[in-house]
């Protein structure tokens, strides 16, 4: 490049040549920084939020044992349990959503009265967004709920 650019141009002297797609890359790093923290974030949070709904089903299911093994004991299957478990997931994390979802579109419009040219029309975000919480609810519930399932009717009736 340099030689072709020098047989063309002989007396304008050359500092510095660079390809046009390594200065593309040059102008978008602060962009491209900026997409892996907001991406770095977003995993941790999710992660974050996995951690605390398990928690809290773990602890639920912990208290209820008894009226599990009363279940159990009463004809409830395995599958009749991690389903209960499960539900009590969805029904919080559809709780979240319900506040969450309205806020997100709410703040979309806000964003686009602060930026000129923002698309409003895409709700695939907040559609994504949604699904990845219901499977990471139903990822962190699976693991109390399978516990759940194991409970022994008898161990759980003599536990108090």
């Amino acid at each position: 490049m340099r030689r072709t650019v020098h047989a063309v141009l002989k007396t304008i002297p050359l500092a510095r040549i660079t390809a046009l797609s390594d200065q593309v890359d040059a102008t978008i790093v602060t962009e491209r920084l900026i997409a892996a923290l907001s991406e770095l974030f977003g995993g941790l949070g999710s992660l974050l939020a996995a951690i605390g709904l398990y928690g809290l089903l773990a602890y639920t299911v912990a208290r209820r044992i008894t009226e599990i093994g009363i279940r159990m004991a009463l004809g409830a299957t395995r599958g009749n349990v991690i389903r209960m478990v499960l539900g009590d997931a969805l029904g919080m994390v559809l709780a979240g959503l319900l506040l969450g979802v309205p806020l997100a579109l709410w703040g979309k419009t806000f964003a686009a009265t602060l930026m000129q040219d923002l698309p409003l029309s895409s709700v695939q975000p907040i559609v994504f967004g949604t699904i990845g919480m219901i499977m990471i609810a139903l990822a962190a519930a699976y693991v109390p709920a399978r516990r759940a399932a194991r409970v022994d009717p008898m161990t759980a009736l003599r536990h108090e």
